[in-house]
């Protein structure tokens, strides 16, 4: 090492350094991090995947009581208790609700986690904070816009703090990139960005129609969505496949992307929106999410773009979720398992990886479909959230950040949908000069339930 050129040293330092700054930049924390205060009382709506892990998250890192579980599967709902039993330290299972009404009426809790699909996330949401709740929510924040800008006004009125799951906000490699790359202003001056998904994950089968199970109250699942025949358990992939429930690829997946680009580059609502696609290739199926879609999401001096196709081979198949920020000096590229700057002088590009936590978090191990690389990501953001509880402050993905990097994909549904552009003013809550893409900003609800609004929270 003593023989090579000073610039290679550089190089070599500025590697190792990143890698050293990627873990002593994080903040640190052990097992039961708030061990020593009051358990909080907790409680979880749709006992799912998603769901249940960030719960199992929450208590490995703090000291709560896991008092209800709610969800409208009572098979579900049972394995999530015993799971629950085995893991919070009173060793007791939690009580069962099959509607979040009663379970919210039942005792005071201090934190609700939301896990359900996406149609329901703001009516659960507000109905737990009005009594006194802190909430953490999974993204996207809403069905429509006016549902996630009445979420914000609900945690504002009752000052409460509301988390979303966009928890690439606390990925450490990606917090790592973040301030070594982008607050050093190693890009230079930036003026374009790529986003991307080009994951098969568009479910798209064609299942008969069926009868009900007995353990399923499938009416209440629907709730205020449009309500389909019954043909199946919609339960992990198959509710995402239609835009009843959800928001496609680009609400499901964009929305991540587009949220750590918006963190990292400090950007706000953009100023204009425009998006193209449909269901190009995949046929086939009952799914009516598009399979095809690009957008532009249009800041002053900046463009940040969108493309997502569930068919074919990835543009680049290192980065098939990921997003690129091009500066006049290099390139930093992203996603869930890495980032990378690569200058455009032909240096050593500096590389941060994943953090795992195997070791420390055997039952990350084990744990049935976890995501073994986001869950030291969803440990911190969880952290952020007590934080942010404990000391009456923002969290790093508080709910008007979720809603609009929510609205923003909302929107360009929208516009692939009326195939025009669409300028989307929140002070108005209108899309201007378009009275026809402003009355789709709230979409109709099934009877009897009643969409919430940010006047009348």
């Amino acid at each position: 090492m003593t023989n090579q050129p000073l610039s290679i040293k550089r190089r070599n330092f500025i590697k190792i350094a990143s890698a050293s700054l990627l873990f002593t930049s994080l903040p640190s924390y052990a097992s039961n991090f708030f061990e020593n205060e009051q358990p909080k009382k907790v409680a979880l709506i749709g006992t799912g995947w998603y769901g249940t892990g960030d719960l199992l998250r929450l208590i490995q890192i703090a000291n709560v009581e896991v008092v209800s579980l709610c969800d409208v599967d009572s098979q579900q709902l049972n394995i999530a208790a015993q799971l629950v039993s085995e893991r919070q330290k009173n060793g007791k299972k939690p009580k069962l609700f099959s509607d979040y009404r009663t379970m919210l009426q039942s005792e005071k809790l201090d934190i609700v986690l939301i896990g359900t699909p996406d149609h329901w996330h703001a009516l659960t949401c507000i109905a737990a904070i009005k009594p006194g709740a802190h909430v953490y929510v999974q993204k996207p924040t809403s069905i429509d816009v006016i549902e996630g800008k009445a979420m914000v006004a609900a945690a504002r009125k009752y000052n409460k703090v509301v988390q979303v799951g966009t928890q690439r906000k606390s990925t450490p490699h990606l917090i790592a990139a973040k301030k070594q790359i982008i607050d050093t202003g190693l890009l230079g001056t930036i003026g374009h960005v790529d986003m991307c998904c080009y994951y098969h994950m568009r479910a798209n089968g064609n299942p008969p129609e069926q009868e009900v199970p007995d353990f399923f109250d499938y009416e209440m699942w629907t709730g205020p969505a449009p309500m389909r025949p019954y043909d199946g358990l919609p339960h992990k992939r198959w509710w995402r496949t239609f835009r009843e429930y959800g928001n496609g690829i680009t609400g499901d997946m964009c929305v991540h992307m587009l949220d750590t680009v918006r963190w990292m580059l400090d950007l706000g609502w953009p100023k204009r929106i425009s998006s193209e696609g449909g269901i190009y290739v995949q046929k086939e199926g009952k799914s009516n999410i598009s399979d095809t879609q690009s957008v532009e999401f249009e800041y002053d001096g900046l463009n940040c773009n969108w493309q997502h196709r569930t068919w074919g081979n990835p543009d680049d198949p290192e980065y098939p979720w990921a997003f690129k920020i091009y500066g006049e000096k290099g390139v930093l590229k992203g996603d869930v398992m890495k980032a990378e700057f690569v200058p455009v002088d032909g240096s050593d590009s500096i590389r941060f990886n994943v953090l795992y936590e195997k070791e420390k978090y055997r039952e990350d191990l084990t744990e049935k479909d976890l995501e073994l690389h986001a869950a030291p990501a969803t440990r911190r953001h969880m952290i952020d959230f007590l934080n942010a509880i404990k000391n009456n402050t923002k969290p790093v993905a508080d709910i008007e950040q979720g809603h609009i990097s929510s609205a923003s994909c909302i929107l360009a549904n929208l516009s692939m949908d009326l195939k025009r552009p669409l300028t989307y003013d929140p002070k108005s809550r209108t899309v201007l000069n378009d009275p026809e893409a402003t009355a789709l900003l709230q979409r109709e609800y099934r009877g009897p339930w009643k969409h919430p609004h940010p006047d009348t929270v």
